[in-house]
C-alpha cells in the first residue's frame, strides 16, 4: 500500500500538519517529533508534538498526546477509522498504544533506525504485526529527516546540550 484512504496528496498535506506540531516541539527545545490523528472523514482530530523534556518523562511522545487529543475530540479511546500520521517511525511503545486505540493505519516520515517498532517486530505474536495495521513511510520523509538533523546539529554546536 502506498497511500492510505485519502490518497497520496491528502498524505502529504496531513505530513505537512505533523511537520507543524514537529516544529512547535523543536520550537520549545523538544526533539522535533509531531502527529496528527485524520478521521475517516479527513479531519485532523488530535494533534501533539514531543514534550519529553517539559514532562520529565520519556513517555511523553507526539503520538500519545495526538492520540490522547483525539480521544477526548471523539469521547471514546477507540479509534477505529482513523489514521496517525507522524513525522518519525513510532517506537515500540508508541505502535503498542496504536493498536491499543484501534487506529486503521500509521503513516510515517523518517525512520528510525535507533528505537523503532521494526527492532521488536521479530516476535512471532508481536502487536505490530503490518497484517493488523496499514503501515505507510516515507511521506515527507526528507522534510522530516532535515529538520531532526537539524536539531541534533544545533545540540552539539551548543556543547552540553543533552540528547
Amino acid at each position: 500500500m502506498n497511500a492510505s484512504i485519502f490518497g497520496k496528496g491528502k498524505d502529504k498535506q496531513f505530513m505537512q500538519e505533523a511537520l507543524r506540531e514537529a516544529q512547535t516541539a523543536a520550537h520549545h527545545n523538544e526533539v522535533p517529533i509531531g502527529a496528527v490523528v485524520v478521521n475517516a472523514a479527513g479531519e485532523i482530530i488530535g494533534r501533539g508534538y514531543n514534550q519529553v523534556e517539559r514532562e520529565h518523562t520519556q513517555s511523553a511522545h507526539a503520538e500519545k498526546f495526538a492520540i490522547a487529543a483525539a480521544g477526548k475530540t471523539l469521547q471514546d479511546w477507540r479509534l477505529e477509522g482513523c489514521w496517525l500520521y507522524v513525522t518519525l517511525e513510532p517506537c515500540a511503545m508508541c505502535m503498542g498504544l496504536i493498536r491499543l486505540s484501534r487506529l486503521n493505519g500509521v503513516v510515517f516520515g523518517a525512520s528510525s533506525p535507533l528505537f523503532s517498532y521494526r527492532l521488536d517486530n521479530a516476535v512471532e505474536l508481536s502487536v505490530y504485526n503490518k497484517n493488523l495495521l496499514a503501515i505507510i513511510e516515507g511521506v515527507g520523509a526528507e522534510k522530516a529527516s532535515e529538520l531532526l538533523r537539524q536539531f541534533f546539529q544545533q545540540k552539539r554546536e551548543s556543547n552540553g546540550e543533552k540528547f
